[in-house]
């Protein structure tokens, strides 16, 4: 018997391609909203006995708790398994404390995920490219965490664009572990960009530990809020005498006109990201971007 999918309103665009694949069977669900603006919920189908699946981004609070909702009460009517699918999880550069008094909002998220009951043969949350790795640990109880790697993805977008001669690149020496992991596993130089604090939040480029000139440079990142730390990258990459520069992201969040600054600046020739976030959908249409799915990493 196919396992049974659900999603929640927002990621509805997400189960559609993973039905597609024709080895699940849509779960039905009604949602509408009281005039006070509360959300109700009926599940249609009958989950009793049945291996579950709810896809749901943790995008805003109000979608992380339709989330729990939700999968509270597939267990309550009688799911045998349970698998929560969270695409984006949300707060996840909230993953520990800077300041004093600051909320780690990863681990209270977390925390609520992991109070959902437990069903017959267990729960589990599938997590993709997580900005911190330690954030699967922060699940507890009996919910077990996966972190599934977005890297095949990477890889055929960054060996496409890059062709026979390109260098992986990443934003800052933050992110250069993961991303000289990606260029191990493809053969090719790794760069990244040696930062100095100023003042405050103020840094200057000090140096990039890799030839670059006259080479094509493929910027890969996490996550793309707006876009800045993306165009300066691309800029320090470009003055350096980088040849054409693409950037690969898996979380496309692009906040506050984040694609119109990407192309404004004039060093990107193109984007490629994953459907992991709900903002994907706003980018249909857009020969600057291309939208690769991981429907395929859910239930292939």
């Amino acid at each position: 018997m196919k396992k049974l999918l659900f999603a929640i309103t927002g990621y509805e665009y997400l189960a559609e391609k993973v039905l597609a694949l024709g080895h699940c069977e849509r779960g039905e669900i009604e949602v509408s909203h009281f005039t006070d603006g509360e959300r109700y919920q009926r599940i249609l189908s009958n989950v009793e006995g049945r291996e579950v699946l709810l896809i749901g981004g943790t995008v805003s609070d109000s979608a992380t708790l339709e989330l729990y909702d939700l999968a509270s009460s597939l267990v309550s009517y009688g799911a045998d398994s349970l698998t929560l699918v969270i695409p984006y999880f949300g707060y996840s550069t909230m993953e520990r404390a800077v300041k004093p008094g600051e909320i780690v909002t990863a681990k209270t998220r977390a925390r609520l995920l992991s109070a959902i009951p437990k069903s017959n043969r267990g729960n589990k949350v599938m997590l993709f490219d997580l900005h911190s790795e330690g954030i699967q640990y922060y699940f507890e109880q009996d919910l077990y965490p996966v972190h599934v790697y977005c890297k095949d993805i990477v890889i055929e977008a960054a060996t496409r664009y890059g062709g026979d001669n390109f260098v992986m690149a990443s934003t800052d020496a933050g992110r250069a572990k993961w991303v000289e992991s990606l260029a191990n596993d493809i053969g090719v130089n790794a760069a990244f960009i040696l930062k100095r604090r100023l003042k405050g939040d103020h840094t200057e480029v000090s140096a990039i530990n890799a030839d670059v000139a006259g080479k094509t440079v493929i910027i890969y990142d996490d996550m793309i809020r707006s876009g800045g730390s993306i165009v300066n990258a691309a800029m320090t990459y470009k003055n350096a005498g980088a040849g054409d520069i693409y950037v690969i992201t898996t979380h496309g969040l692009f906040v506050n006109d984040g694609i119109g600054k990407l192309k404004a600046c004039g060093a990107i020739k193109k984007l490629i990201c994953t459907d992991t976030h709900v903002n994907c959908k706003d980018l249909e249409g857009d020969d600057f971007v291309e939208v690769r799915t991981v429907a395929g990493l859910i239930c292939g």
